[in-house]
């Protein structure tokens, strides 16, 4: 496996038969977790950052040498939705008190992405129809990702409202 197919598949995580991007999604939420404990909102932002608009010009180099648009196995994007979503939560959870808060924040993340990148509501479901190219495989999972952060800081904020 070359390097460019390593990057687009998360380190070989698209390759799995069933589910690849939740398997993607799986897999990067480890390494974001680390950054985010170990170097802070900002690294991860800034290797989210990185990493889509890296995405973009490799996933466009990918489809014109495989001629195929947005295939299962690339999930790089999947990581910097999961990326976005817990660093929206976790920015959240981090002001309020009740038990649990952060592994709620974690699991809200991961649950909220991936009801938004597979459901694909709205604009997320329009940049996946009408975007071509890698701007258009990044795009719709970083909106996916700002929708599910969002989605779980409002989750956790009700749940604070009960305690």
């Amino acid at each position: 496996m070359n390097a460019q197919k390593l990057f687009l598949t998360f380190f070989g995580s698209g390759l799995s038969p069933k589910a690849p991007g939740t398997v993607g999604t799986l897999a990067s939420l480890p390494l974001g977790l680390a950054i985010l404990y170990f170097l802070g909102m900002e690294s991860l932002f800034m290797v989210t950052l990185a990493v889509t608009i890296i995405g973009v010009f490799e996933i466009n180099k990918y489809e014109r040498l495989t001629g195929i648009h947005d295939q299962q196995h690339i999930v790089i994007d999947e990581a910097v939705g999961i990326w976005l979503a817990l660093m929206i939560a976790l920015s959240t959870a981090t002001t309020l008190s009740y038990p649990y808060v952060e592994p709620l924040a974690i699991g809200l993340s991961f649950v909220t992405f991936r009801l938004f990148d597979i459901w694909k509501p709205s604009t997320i479901g329009w940049i996946d129809r009408e975007l071509k190219g890698g701007l258009g495989v990044m795009l719709d999972d970083v909106v996916a990702g700002i929708a599910g952060g969002l989605l779980s800081v409002v989750i956790l904020m009700g749940i604070a409202k009960v305690f």
